[in-house]
Formats: C-alpha cells, structure tokens, sequence
C-alpha cells in the first residue's frame, strides 16, 4: 500500500472522548467500504483506525477516535495531527469490506467499531442497492450513539434501512434495547442461515458472536469483520 500525505482538515468532537478526524487528500483513494487506514507514526509504528466514509467519497478519509483518559494509543496519534497538521497513511487494508450479495445484511458494531459499519452502510444506500440491511449499535449509554438522531432519520426515509440503537445502561428517558448489542440481534433473528453479518467491536464480542450466530445457521463465508484475523 502507497503511503499518502494528508491535510487535517479538522478535528472535532462527537462525544467527550471520541474525536472526527477529517483528513484531506492530494488525490483519490483506492479503498473499498469496510477496510481501514493505517496512521504511521514511525517506520514500525503503524497504527489501524477504520474508514468512517463510504469508497465513493474518495477524496478525504473521516476517522472517528475514541481517546478516552489513558488511552495512548490513540492521544498520541490525535496528538500529532494537532500538532503537525498533516499525517501520512496508507489506505485499503483489511478484508472485511461489503462483499457483492444479495443477501439481507446485519452491521453490528459497539462503541467506535461503529465507524467501520458507518462507510458500509453508507456506501450500500449510496450504490442504489434495495437489500435490506439492519444496523445494531451499541454503547455504555445514549451519548455513546453520537450519530444515532442521524442515523434515524436516514432510517425514516429509507425503506431498506432499519436502525437499532442499544445501550448497556440506561434512564426513565430511554425508550429503547438495553443491554449487550449482540443479545439485540439475537433476540430478533431465529435464524441467520440466507444473512450476511459484519462485526465491529471488542475481540470478545466478535468471537462470541461467531460462536452463537454460527449455532443459529450462519455461514462462516458470511461473516465479516477484521478481529477474525486474530481470533
């Protein structure tokens, strides 16, 4: 993969620990929706973040950083862009991108796994694609779901788009799933035999999710998501 200068377009807060980054680029990118970036910090310091933007929208490249108190990973990096006002990076890895199929899709992410199911979601509406496709999203509580007025709108006027927030811990003004996001799904499919399902999350999530959606029929050729390359 080609490494490209980019310009930090901005950096702007969704939460109170998670950050847009919005990256310029000198030219179009070749990636594909569902694939990642790799911010190089060093010649052996190359650290994944996924695509929040769908492969049509090649001109820029939106991350979305979760850089909660602790988290050097990821401050550093947010860091340098502030500080130096450019990154380079390399685009197009990882081979959990939207495949070509006609089957109904399930996206389920957790916190800011959210961002590599956002680029899905977006590049399938974008693509004219009637395929039903349902989004699970689940975080700690309501102001974790930064996108989700968005996201139900996009819902209201697409028939083919169902959103379903979920949150682990919630209030008298949550109408809403609570509890894990996986348990979601699986409360509302007694089969995922003819779906695709792509994950995005905690490494324990996907591993359990491949566990108990494989027991309910679901193909290991229609799961998708970049943790089971490590588990």
């Amino acid at each position: 993969m080609s490494e490209i200068l980019c310009q930090v377009a901005s950096i702007s807060p969704l939460t109170d620990v998670v950050y847009k980054v919005e990256l310029s680029a000198p030219s179009p990118l070749d990636f594909k929706a569902g694939q990642y970036a790799l911010v190089h910090m060093g010649e052996n310091d190359k650290r994944p973040f996924s695509i929040a933007n769908g492969a049509y929208d090649n001109s820029r490249i939106e991350l979305h950083i979760g850089a909660e108190p602790g988290n050097d990973y990821a401050g550093q990096v947010l860091t340098r862009m502030k500080e130096d006002g450019e990154v380079t990076v390399s685009v197009g890895h990882g081979e959990a991108y939207l495949q070509p199929n006609q089957l109904p899709i399930v996206l389920i992410a957790g916190g800011t796994g959210f961002s590599y199911a956002y680029s899905i979601l977006q590049q399938h509406i974008h693509s004219g694609d009637t395929t039903p496709l349902t989004l699970y999203w689940g975080g700690r509580e309501k102001s974790a779901l930064y996108l989700a007025s968005e996201l139900e709108a996009l819902a209201s006027n697409n028939d083919n788009f169902t959103f379903v927030p979920v949150v682990e811990v919630s209030d008298d003004s949550w109408q809403g799933r609570t509890g894990w996001v996986h348990h979601a799904v699986m409360e509302d499919y007694t089969s995922f035999a003819d779906t695709q399902v792509y994950v995005a999350g905690r490494f324990e999530m996907a591993k359990t999710v491949r566990e108990d959606f494989t027991q309910k029929g679901l193909k290991p050729e229609n799961l998708f998501g970049d943790a089971f390359a490590f588990i």
